[in-house]
């Protein structure tokens, strides 16, 4: 089916739904300079992200994290349809954003409403002292930050939990996921099912946007096989 076509479909389910979520994954954030993990050696990347490399070469542990996440995080804007799920929350068609993103673009891009699964770069602690620091500006500083009380390095909950799912905001999108009437699937390929995805009502009408086949095929009525920036534009 043609893309407009199928956008106007998603247009009209957005209208029509009373309660909609969105789950995204790294897809929408490539167009904004987002890694791929796809084409990364992830065996080789996270071993660098120990709390050894942190404390003996914390200067390694930042490139690392510059690579991954933080150059595209302040050196470019969020992508077309981080902006236009926010346009969509401010109208009151999208009622929360679940994703396994870490790089903070949905709060760059202004979204109020988010469930970062697997935490993100705005959950940081001191690995010394354990305070926090929520606040994703701290990694903008081309070195790794210290600790205002002990002077000690902070670490970012990604990698401190060994990329684990967040308890708090887990619980957010289980309670979202289970009002939805509409749930978005943006560039995201697995669903994490009894985490959270599992908690939908039945009957959830389900729309994917992602230019390849993913785990989510299956169980959306409409797959529009286009990058969501491409969708965006038609609708938002």
């Amino acid at each position: 089916m043609d893309i407009s076509k199928q956008a106007l479909q998603l247009k009209k389910a957005l209208n029509e739904s009373r309660y909609t979520v969105a789950i995204t994954g790294a897809g929408i954030s490539f167009s904004a300079g987002g890694m791929n993990f796809d084409h990364e050696n992830v065996a080789e990347l996270m071993p660098l992200a120990s709390e050894d490399t942190l404390r003996n070469e914390p200067d390694k542990y930042y490139k690392l994290l510059d690579h991954a996440f933080l150059h595209s995080m302040f050196a470019n804007e969020p992508s077309y349809a981080h902006k236009a799920l926010r346009s969509l929350e401010i109208n009151g068609l999208l009622q929360g954003i679940i994703t396994t993103n870490v790089d903070c673009m949905h709060t760059i891009a202004g979204s109020e409403n988010v469930a970062e699964i697997q935490g993100s770069l705005q959950i940081n602690r001191c690995t010394k002292c354990g305070k926090h620091f929520d606040d994703y500006h701290i990694w903008n500083q081309g070195t790794v930050p210290r600790c205002d009380e002990c002077g000690d390095v902070i670490w970012t909950f990604p990698f401190y939990s060994g990329v684990g799912l967040h308890e708090e905001n887990l619980k957010k999108a289980q309670d979202w996921i289970s009002k939805a009437e509409l749930i978005l699937i943006i560039g995201a390929n697995g669903s994490y099912g009894n985490a959270y995805f599992n908690y939908r009502k039945r009957g959830t009408k389900i729309i994917q946007i992602n230019p390849g086949e993913t785990n989510f095929d299956s169980y959306a009525s409409l797959n529009i096989r286009a990058g969501a920036d491409e969708v965006f534009r038609l609708i938002v």
